[in-house]
């Protein structure tokens, strides 16, 4: 595997958030198994790409590199100079030396949007620019076919979207943008009736909220519960074009994000 080749899978794996550790063969002293530079890349289930040598130094490496991974206080890289007979066991005298860098994705940021029109064929691309992990769910394929594949991005094509809520996780920031308010409705009213998302929005206007408050009253949902979403969703900028009503969402979810994952003491 050449430089290239191995800088594309370190940014493929860390795209998709993998937990990896970088190990680099930073020096040698006497008989080596690999030259200076020589890479790989430690998942918590061994090897992924890359070699420094194989066979026993290998090994070493890769337990090294899982203890790192398991440890919650590890975040720092570390560099170790190991004696090839003494401390790896192996037959050829000499030493290497090596730096063992962690890559360890933190709380994951995750974004469930209903609806793949106008607005989320923008939103969709602009939020996969930023660390999180995207759903998006739409009955129909027409639209989520148009959907560029991501590692990130976790597309549904599914008439039953109550059922792709139901299985979303309780941290996940979601927004109805379907197709109007036959369809957003019934996704909030379940959302408000069974879960409690940190971030509950629709796409629509102060009139349309209003109608849905009313509504949500009469399905038997309490006054307190009936009012815990955002509806206009968005920052109160832009105009109607698809593209910056989609820059005003990812606005608003970066501000609310901020708001759950960095609350100010």
């Amino acid at each position: 595997m050449n430089f290239e080749e191995f800088c594309a899978r370190f940014l493929e794996l860390k795209t998709a958030r993998v937990p990896m550790v970088v190990v680099t063969m930073t020096g040698e002293r006497g008989h080596a198994p690999q030259d200076v530079g020589a890479r790989m890349i430690a998942g918590i289930d061994g090897l992924i790409a890359g070699t420094i040598g194989g066979g026993k130094i290998e090994r070493k490496c890769l337990d090294t590199a899982r203890e790192m991974l398991l440890d919650p206080d590890c975040r720092q890289g570390r560099s170790v100079t190991w004696n090839l007979k003494r401390d790896v066991g192996m037959s050829c005298g000499g030493e290497v030396s090596l730096f063992f860098e962690p890559f360890k994705p933190e709380g994951e940021w995750k974004i469930a949007l209903f609806g793949a029109g106008h607005i989320v064929q923008e939103l969709a691309p602009l939020l996969l620019r930023l660390d999180c992990r995207l759903t998006v769910t739409d009955p129909r394929a027409e639209w989520t076919g148009k959907l560029a594949s991501h590692p990130r991005l976790t597309v549904n094509c599914e008439p039953d979207m109550i059922r792709v809520m139901d299985g979303l996780p309780d941290d996940s920031f979601v927004a109805m943008i379907t197709m109007g308010h036959s369809t957003d409705y019934p996704l909030l009213r379940h959302a408000l009736k069974t879960r409690s998302f940190p971030y509950l929005a629709v796409l629509g206007s102060k009139v349309k909220r209003i109608k849905m408050e009313a509504e949500l009253r009469e399905d038997g949902l309490e006054p307190g519960r009936s009012k815990e979403f955002l509806c206009p969703i968005g920052e109160d900028y832009g105009k109607n074009a698809p593209s910056e009503i989609a820059i005003s969402i990812a606005a608003d979810l970066l501000r609310h994000r901020q708001k759950v994952f960095e609350p100010k003491a």
